[in-house]
């Protein structure tokens, strides 16, 4: 059309038709396509579990794009589409590929651009229970060590014991699941630094720290009461009666240990402390949960009792005595 016009020079012409050539230039290049925005667009990809909440785009179809939840048997359903799509354990980018597949089986679209982002992971929980500061249930979005989820309930509290129980669910036979359960030391993990203890998590594992195991201590006894055992594997009546800051004067030279069992029978089981401390017989075991009572020897109570009152009035009488014959 520019150069139809005899009327203009061919240099006039050619300044003239060259933005005219270069705008048509660029409409008949492929324009790139536009920014898909997701709420999970800034999660890490993982694989997607049952619950998981995705986020499906599909270029020029407002209809089919929208938020589907994962049901629990792993199939996410899409309006439009005859068949739910599989989308546990695949990838985002797989479960992309699937959903075109079937826009175009289906003559939906003839090259269809979907875009999957996964906007909440429900799938990986992983709780944290017991003796920590916080106890609650998180999402493995990612990487998570032990010490992460430990640190994530806000620590140890002063209650934990000195193991900390990991269970994971094992498939087994049929439908049916097991759970493997690791102890973890916590000296090893935490004091020691032991980067093996430090076990990687993926969600579904539940977090237990169990509370210290105590021994009761009651009856003649500097200060009766209830003490952690700092180590389960040396505990012994020793040890808790120096803990408790010994025996009483009016204590009797045997002490009993109520100890209930795992079927849930209670014995009464004899503890020679005057041989004991007279290292003529061996120090007794204590476990958690144990009782220790030491009983009141009352005939050495009322003996001990009576020479008091006896020095009492005997110290009066002398001193009555040594005043009379002063004056």
């Amino acid at each position: 059309m520019c150069n139809q016009n005899p009327g203009v020079k061919p240099i006039l012409s050619a300044l003239i038709c060259a933005p005219l050539l270069l705008l048509a230039i660029a409409d008949a290049q492929p324009r790139p396509l536009p920014p898909v925005e997701s709420v999970g667009a800034n999660l890490p990809a993982q694989p997607i579990g049952a619950n998981d909440l995705v986020s499906i785009s599909v270029y020029d179809a407002p209809e089919l794009s929208r938020t589907a939840r994962v049901g629990a048997d792993g199939l996410v359903r899409l309006p439009m589409l005859k068949q739910p799509i599989k989308a546990e354990g695949l990838m985002p980018s797989e479960l992309e590929t699937a959903i075109a597949a079937a826009l175009r089986a289906e003559q939906l679209i003839v090259d269809p651009f979907v875009t999957v982002n996964v906007a909440e992971y429900n799938s990986r929980p992983i709780s944290v229970a017991g003796a920590v500061k916080t106890p609650l249930t998180f999402q493995a979005i990612g990487p998570v060590t032990l010490l992460e989820a430990i640190t994530r309930a806000g620590g140890l509290s002063p209650e934990a014991g000195a193991e900390i129980l990991v269970s994971r669910a094992q498939p087994g036979a049929g439908d049916l699941q097991t759970k493997l359960v690791q102890r973890v030391p916590v000296k090893g993990l935490i004091d020691a630094a032991d980067p093996k203890l430090n076990i990687p998590l993926t969600g579904g594992e539940e977090i237990r720290v169990p509370e210290v195991g105590k021994v009761f201590i009651v009856g003649n006894v500097t200060k009766p009461g209830a003490y952690p055992i700092l180590d389960a594997t040396d505990s012994s009546v020793l040890k808790m009666l120096a803990v408790a800051e010994g025996l009483q004067r009016y204590a009797t030279k045997e002490a009993y240990i109520y100890r209930r069992e795992g079927n849930g029978d209670k014995n009464e089981i004899p503890v020679p402390l005057s041989q004991i401390m007279a290292r003529k017989a061996p120090d007794v075991t204590l476990l958690a949960n144990d009782i220790l009572y030491v009983p009141d020897n009352k005939t050495r109570r009322l003996t001990l009792g009576a020479l008091e009152k006896l020095v009492i009035v005997g110290g009066g009488v002398t001193a009555a005595l040594v005043y009379a014959g002063v004056h």
